[in-house]
């Protein structure tokens, strides 16, 4: 049997009027001064927490996405939100203790490879609940495996089948491409991060088709390609993304949070005139030493829904459902060309709206291990 709480709120209506209005913006800040409690939320027995990779929560992708979910979702709760970075993968089991040992009521984990640990912990705590971000808990603990039920079953999987948004900025790079070459690059060959290579290249592959044009796709097979072997920015990542241009490549897809700024140097070392396509958040926004170089960014909707699933959590409404996120639900997308509005081909945004519509209905098929 799980705990059973409630979030109070001395001025609830007010709150979720002003819960509405940020939903598309920054969590609202606390009023610390003592005045306004009308408006300010009340103390909770609510613990939400949150345990990320060894990416951080600075990382400008997937960490951080996550945590500003969580903290929008404890904020307008009324109630604290306790934090815990993992430096190494050494950390997780400990990272997850502690934070039993804190009380936490929901915890939140950040990526698949804290899929092991985070299952291990959930069996050991079945009173908690458990948000695992990016891996289906079921099966292996690569995220490899989808039968819609979570092997503990006090985890609810955040999925997200970024194959489909994939899909459009491959069709984007093969419209955009002068060379005839795109390329891609991962940090470890795992479900999560390759799943976007398949879609980049099945979307190339199909705007070649359907334009009658030759596009070849760099670093990816389906099978096999080129990956840095982690994911921090270091050489690796600057070596690979180099080999990758190298092959007179003109786009560039780097999966795996921040290796994306090996791709950057990469670039700058080059003189040429290179597009990247970014991974989970807007890089143009997020980051905004790459605006000169970001065409479009392959979006996960990983803010909204771990901040959906701690509300959820706070006011005795969760479920264990594994979330899938489509480009149906929105819980994919592509960002705006932002500064490439100008240099990509005028019917380019009404190609790619036919095509989402494409695959919405299922007239387009694009293949990932999430159907």
């Amino acid at each position: 049997m799980l705990k059973t709480r409630k979030v109070v709120s001395s001025g609830l209506v007010a709150l979720l009027a002003a819960a509405t209005l940020a939903a598309c913006g920054d969590a609202p800040e606390e009023d610390t001064t003592g005045s306004g409690s009308d408006s300010t939320p009340a103390a909770s027995d609510f613990l939400p927490c949150i345990v990320s990779d060894a990416g951080g929560f600075d990382d400008k992708s997937f960490n951080q996405l996550g945590f500003e979910g969580a903290q929008q979702a404890a904020d307008e709760l009324g109630v604290e939100l306790k934090p815990v970075e993992s430096n190494s993968e050494n950390d997780y089991g400990p990272n997850l203790e502690s934070l039993v040992g804190e009380g936490c009521d929901v915890i939140v984990t950040v990526g698949f490879a804290l899929a092991a640990a985070t299952k291990e912990s959930a069996a050991a705590n079945p009173d908690i609940e458990y948000v695992l971000i990016d891996d289906s808990a079921d099966g292996g603990d690569d995220g490899a495996t989808f039968d819609g039920k979570a092997d503990v079953e006090n985890i609810k999987p955040l999925l997200y089948n970024t194959a489909e948004a994939a899909f459009l900025a491959g069709y984007a790079a093969a419209d955009y491409t002068k060379t005839g070459k795109v390329g891609t690059y991962g940090g470890m060959p795992f479900p999560t991060v390759t799943i976007f290579m398949d879609g980049f290249k099945q979307g190339a592959e199909y705007y070649a088709k359907e334009k009658k044009k030759d596009v070849e796709v760099v670093g990816w097979d389906g099978k096999n390609g080129s990956f840095t072997g982690g994911f921090e920015a270091n050489e690796a990542a600057t070596s690979t993304a180099k080999q990758i241009l190298d092959q007179d490549v003109d786009v560039i897809l780097p999966v795996g949070g921040p290796i994306y700024q090996g791709a950057i140097t990469a670039i700058e070392d080059s003189g040429n005139d290179i597009a990247m396509v970014g991974v989970d958040a807007d890089l143009f926004e997020t980051d905004p030493t790459t605006q000169d170089y970001v065409m479009t960014s392959i979006l996960k909707g990983m803010k909204v829904s771990t901040y959906e699933a701690v509300m959820a959590a706070g006011n005795d409404e969760f479920d264990f459902e594994p979330y899938i996120g489509t480009l149906e639900n929105d819980g994919v997308g592509i960002a705006p060309f932002h500064n490439f509005e100008d240099k990509v081909s005028p019917e380019l945004a009404g190609e790619l709206d036919e095509v989402k519509a494409g695959i919405i209905d299922g007239s387009i098929k694009v293949e990932s291990y999430l159907g």
